[in-house]
């Protein structure tokens, strides 16, 4: 992995470890009758994924790297929509030539997920059949109808099998999905800061955030399009989920108990500490981008989500598997704890499978997966290059 350095005389778009200006582009399948069955017995269709592509698929076509976002994220991973654009993608220090995911090499793919809100079908889109936004009368999605839908993508774009499905948080549990019910379109699977199902804290949590949505006076049963959105209920669930993703440690270190632009306490309920400042900016950034009932349904799928329930255990959800796995999870995460990213590595074990654990000693708690960049660049960097080199001289079964 050789980083380019930085040129101070070009703008970000053109520095040379970026992917630059890229665009995002759309796919539509499942047109009736041939709509996609969901896990819940209902169908969904057509269904549009909004995806972006970057660098370019070699002549066997075995380079290409899925990237599945976390519950806020979308198919922007990075680079720059514009030259006006200031902030690039989610995960622009992971994917560019040089970087983690090495757009030199590899062919990155990354789409926003159904039942989301940027480009991809979801709550807000239009029902063809009705002509009318889905609102509430959109179905309950899980997160293997979220893979079944990105495996349309990948046959549409011509990919026999994934040198890596890679993913935090959210993405980790598509990761999962994808290696358990496509073996043969897996060479190896990247779950970073995840679990193998939503533990009753983390159902809890989202309940809560729900909540908040679903009792604002403008939620409408969720029929709120064309009127003002439910921006309260959804800022208070942005916050709540925002304290998850923190540690102690990094909340201490960042905040403390200080006071924000005053030097004594109100004595009100204004905004007194540095902390509730962030976390008001953090809620009120997000409504402004994301759709609550979208909310509503992504933070459902990852209620249902319990790979041992499914298959009866979770060393038996992995029999059929056959992808080569990098596990990593960091240690002052606390809401998917590395003690469940173990469980996962003790189902590959039990399994006989090939693994790698690494667990990252870290205080950015959960956002670490996004935060500690230079420490798990190195150890994808290297994984995947191994990996590439096995996918050009072997068979996948």
């Amino acid at each position: 992995m050789d980083q380019a350095p930085q040129r101070p005389d070009l703008p970000p778009w053109q520095q040379p470890d970026s992917v630059g200006i890229v665009e995002t582009r759309t796919f539509t399948f499942a047109e009736p009758p041939n709509e996609m069955r969901l896990d819940s017995g209902s169908k969904l269709g057509p269904i549009t994924l909004a995806y972006e592509t970057y660098g370019r698929l070699d002549e066997r076509r075995r380079n290409a790297v899925l990237i599945c976002h976390a519950l806020s994220g979308d198919a922007h991973v990075a680079g720059y929509h514009s030259e006006e654009d200031r902030k690039p993608g989610w995960w622009d220090a992971m994917v560019g030539p040089g970087k983690a995911f090495d757009t030199d090499r590899y062919f990155v793919i990354c789409s926003n997920c159904i039942g989301g809100c940027k480009g991809s079908t979801g709550p807000s889109s239009v029902n063809p059949a009705t002509g009318r936004r889905y609102g509430r009368s959109f179905p309950v999605v899980t997160m293997a109808d979220m893979v079944r839908a990105q495996k349309a993508l990948v046959d549409h774009l011509g990919i026999p099998a994934l040198l890596a499905v890679v993913g935090g948080s959210m993405g980790g549990m598509q990761v999962l999905e994808w290696a358990i019910n496509y073996p043969d379109r897996v060479w190896t699977a990247i779950p970073i800061a995840t679990t193998p199902r939503l533990t009753a804290q983390g159902i809890a949590f989202n309940v809560v955030g729900r909540q908040a949505i679903l009792d604002d006076p403008n939620y409408r049963d969720g029929d709120y399009y064309g009127h003002e959105p439910p921006k309260r209920g959804l800022a208070i669930a942005r916050m709540l989920g925002h304290i998850t993703y923190l540690s102690d440690e990094s909340m201490h270190q960042k905040f403390g108990r200080q006071l924000r632009d005053r030097d004594d306490y109100s004595y009100e309920f204004d905004v007194d500490f540095e902390v509730e400042s962030y976390l008001k900016y953090q809620g009120q950034s997000f409504v402004e981008r994301f759709d609550a009932n979208s909310y509503l349904y992504i933070t459902r799928a990852m209620d249902y989500f319990d790979l041992a329930d499914k298959h009866g255990s979770l060393q038996a959800a992995f029999r059929a598997v056959t992808a080569r796995f990098l596990v990593i999870a960091f240690s002052s995460d606390w809401l998917y704890p590395p003690y469940q990213s173990k469980e996962i590595v003790s189902a590959l074990r039990a399994n006989r499978l090939h693994f790698a654990y690494y667990e990252i000693p870290s205080n950015y708690g959960h956002d670490a997966f996004l935060l500690e960049k230079a420490r798990i660049s190195r150890v994808i960097s290297d994984f995947l290059a191994l990996n590439y080199a096995r996918a050009l001289t072997e068979e996948k079964p």
